[in-house]
């Protein structure tokens, strides 16, 4: 029989277990069986830069865990080797990393048994749709453009009417300043044609030298 020592390092596992499938946005649990060293320091390394907590469990604790987080339905799937992937940031890092390196090794190491998200267990098909789908910064960014997008258009709107306008507007101030002297010659002429006006004096006094 387990002294009081173990019993109590026991609990504590269960009790760090149970916080973290609380704390966890979503998580999966991963039948490692087959994975070398090396392999499992790659994926490791992988699901760090994700954000996402990975650990190698042992079934009786993981499931005492499961069972005080209300998510006693992944019991049946205790059995064999088993690992436990959570975040608590990003929903679908577990999946998605996982499910990777799943099919890196042709679906042979690395197999999600069973997972959950928001405190309710996912059926495996779900799961598997889910880790298809891109990261949350790329989700974001999908999102953030599709938002933006109309308002793009519309900026390039504005500024395309701005743009001809302004053309518009220079063209005939061009043809004024060009039309402008030709406007000023006639005013010019017209002392002309009031000069010569006397020229014809001469032919009225005429009969005076009869």
């Amino acid at each position: 029989m387990p002294n009081a020592k173990v019993l109590s390092e026991k609990k504590a596992v269960v009790a760090a277990l149970e916080e973290k499938l609380k704390s966890a946005a979503s998580g999966v649990l991963v039948d490692y069986k087959g994975i070398t060293v090396a392999e499992d320091t790659e994926l490791r390394e992988e699901l760090r830069k994700n954000g996402v907590d990975y650990g190698v469990v042992k079934n009786t604790l993981v499931r005492f865990a499961l069972d005080d987080a209300g998510l006693n339905e992944l019991d049946e799937v205790l059995h064999g080797t088993t690992a436990l992937a959570v975040s608590a940031d990003d929903p679908i890092a577990p999946m998605r990393v996982i499910n990777k390196y799943s099919k890196k090794f042709n679906g042979e190491k690395f197999i999600i048994k069973a997972g959950f998200m928001d405190g309710k267990v996912l059926p495996i098909n779900d799961i598997m749709a889910l880790a298809d789908l891109p990261s949350k910064e790329v989700l974001l960014a999908q999102m953030m453009g599709t938002m933006l997008a109309p308002i793009t258009k519309l900026a390039i709107v504005i500024k395309a009417i701005a743009e001809n306008g302004g053309a518009s507007a220079a063209a005939p101030a061009a043809e004024a300043v060009e039309a402008a002297p030709a406007a000023e010659a006639p005013a010019e002429a017209a002392p002309a044609a009031v000069e010569e006006t006397p020229a014809e004096a001469p032919a009225e006094e005429a009969p005076a030298a009869e």
